[in-house]
């Protein structure tokens, strides 16, 4: 059983820290160096797909066209969710450089995204969530970043709250998966951008199947088997205010790691080594995370058999108090801290994400915007 034990444990520490660890050293001795963006002048398009409400687009659209960018190569386009219940009729009085459209149907983020690349004119497209908020430069930063002709797409980096300060487990682990991103592009690309701020060569763009779940890891994916690189830019930021309970990261943390496997069947090259360049990074950063929850079961599976025949060997007695010493320890635990019982909450909402995106991707069921 300890074998057991300690071969899930070398699993999931080279997982979550021998992998990272090893592509920050790989980035660090054999990383191509970007050229420092340069200003671009060319005509920039603003892709927003959405099905929210009227009030919260207008406040978007309006940090969007307050950027640094400059207006006259500036345009936002706004594409609402065919199956969503706002209509372009409910926008009046909008900015001459704004255009709502209807999205695709049936509707969906993949078919609205299509309408909504399709309205659009600029030679560099943007974009972003209807929730999130961008810092003045993010825009420029981006269309200039594609001024390197390696790069087909280019990522921003989404910041909870202007502070920046974490409150809960998943906003620390997204200090991590950026930190992460960033090495894995100065080594070739990142695996995904971030959905809600990252742009793309107008020239690279094929529009999305139906259905899609993740676009931001889909489209990045497709340019790096025909032969781009994709950046990230840590100071392209976009800020997002919103705090997510458990259940509602389990919901999100869910839906995303089930397009991970869709990704898997729809776009199969990524998973050969000669068809994708950065096919370790994906095995490693996307699929064997999947893993995680089913390991650390195994794990503490086989280390309560080792201690209990270790201890009923010697006698039963012990073994029974030993398993209510640490059943009251735990509960002592969860007690005591409301910290230490929230991040044990979000914890087991990231792990059964895990088990329902597995449980999503054996079924087929890709349908999981409502669950």
């Amino acid at each position: 059983m300890l074998n057991v034990a300690a071969f899930c444990a070398i699993s999931l520490i080279l997982i979550w820290l021998g992998y990272p660890l090893l592509v920050a050293g790989l980035a660090a001795a054999f990383g191509a160096n970007r050229p420092q963006p340069e200003p671009t002048r060319r005509h920039v398009s603003v892709v927003i797909a959405t099905r929210d409400p009227v009030e919260l687009i207008a406040a978007r659209v309006d940090d969007l066209l307050a950027a640094d960018y400059p207006a006259d190569l500036l345009e936002v386009i706004v594409a609402l969710d065919h199956s969503g219940t706002v209509r372009p009729a409910a926008f009046s009085g909008l900015d001459s450089r704004v255009t709502v459209i209807d999205g695709h149907a049936p509707g969906g983020k993949a078919s609205t995204l299509n309408a909504g690349v399709a309205a659009s004119r600029g030679a560099i497209l943007v974009f972003a969530d209807a929730a999130q908020r961008f810092e003045a430069s993010t825009i420029s930063r981006l269309a200039a970043a594609l001024g390197d002709p390696r790069l087909g797409a280019v990522s921003g980096a989404l910041q909870i709250g202007r502070c920046g300060a974490p409150a809960t487990l998943a906003e620390r682990y997204w200090i991590f998966e950026k930190w992460l991103r960033r090495q894995e592009a100065r080594l070739h690309s990142t695996v995904g951008v971030t959905g809600a701020v990252y742009a793309m060569q107008r020239s690279c763009w094929h529009p999305l199947p139906s259905g899609l779940i993740l676009d931001d890891v889909y489209a990045p994916m497709s340019l790096v088997l025909r032969g781009y690189r994709v950046g990230f830019d840590p100071d392209a930021l976009a800020y997002d205010e919103r705090r997510f309970a458990p259940g509602q990261e389990f919901k999100r943390k869910a839906r995303t790691l089930t397009g991970v496997l869709q990704l898997c069947i729809w776009l199969p090259d990524v998973l050969l080594p000669w068809r994708n360049p950065i096919w370790a990074q994906f095995v490693f950063h996307k699929l064997l995370r999947l893993f995680t929850p089913y390991l650390l079961m195994v794990m503490a599976v086989a280390v309560l058999i080792w201690v209990g025949r270790s201890l009923g060997e010697a006698d039963p007695r012990l073994a029974v108090g030993a398993t209510v010493g640490v059943g009251v320890a735990l509960a002592l635990l969860v007690a005591a801290s409301r910290r230490v019982r929230e991040g044990l909450l979000m914890a087991a909402a990231m792990q059964a994400a895990m088990i329902r995106a597995t449980v999503n991707g054996m079924r087929g069921r890709w349908d999981v915007w409502s669950r």
